[in-house]
C-alpha cells in the first residue's frame, strides 16, 4: 500500500527580538509597556504539546492591533519537579522573545530596540531570523 505523507509549511510572518533579563515576566511587560507606550497583558499561559516531552507553561504577555499583534513569550518554563525546560532550547540565553506582527509593515523594528536597549534592566537585546531556528515551531502560539 502507498503511503502519502502531508507536510505543512508554517508561516512565519512576524519579527522576533531576544531580550536577556533577569527581571520576572510581569515586570518585563511593565518595563516594554512603559518604554515603548504600549499595552502588553497576560493572557493565559502557553501550552505546547510535545511527543515523548513533559509539557512547557510558557507566560505570555499579549496586545492586539488593528493589522497585527505584539507578544511576549518567557523563554523558560515554569519549574516544575525542579527540572527547567526552554521554548527555544537553543537559545538557552535569552529570556523572552517578543514577537511583532504587523500587517501594515509600517513597524519601525529599529526604533523599538532603540527604546529598548536604554531600559536599565535589559541586558542585551538581540534581532533574530526566526528561519534560522531549530525550534521555530515552538514560537507558533495559534
Amino acid at each position: 500500500m502507498k503511503k502519502t505523507k502531508l507536510f505543512v509549511e508554517h508561516q512565519y510572518d512576524f519579527e522576533l527580538l531576544g531580550l536577556v533579563s533577569p527581571v520576572k515576566d510581569y515586570k518585563m511587560a511593565w518595563v516594554i509597556n512603559h518604554s515603548l507606550g504600549l499595552r502588553l497583558v497576560r493572557t493565559d499561559d502557553f501550552e505546547p504539546e510535545f511527543i515523548n516531552q513533559s509539557q512547557l507553561k510558557i507566560s505570555q504577555y499579549m496586545e492586539q492591533k488593528e493589522h497585527g499583534y505584539i507578544q511576549l513569550l518567557q523563554n523558560r518554563s515554569f519549574k516544575e519537579n525542579a527540572q527547567t525546560r526552554y521554548l527555544i532550547p537553543e537559545l538557552r540565553v535569552v529570556d523572552y522573545f517578543l514577537l511583532l506582527q504587523d500587517l501594515t509593515f509600517q513597524l519601525d523594528l529599529n526604533m523599538y530596540i532603540e527604546r529598548l536597549s536604554e531600559v536599565r534592566y535589559i541586558q542585551n537585546i538581540v534581532k533574530l531570523d526566526v528561519s534560522k531556528l531549530k525550534s521555530k515551531e515552538n514560537l507558533l502560539t495559534y
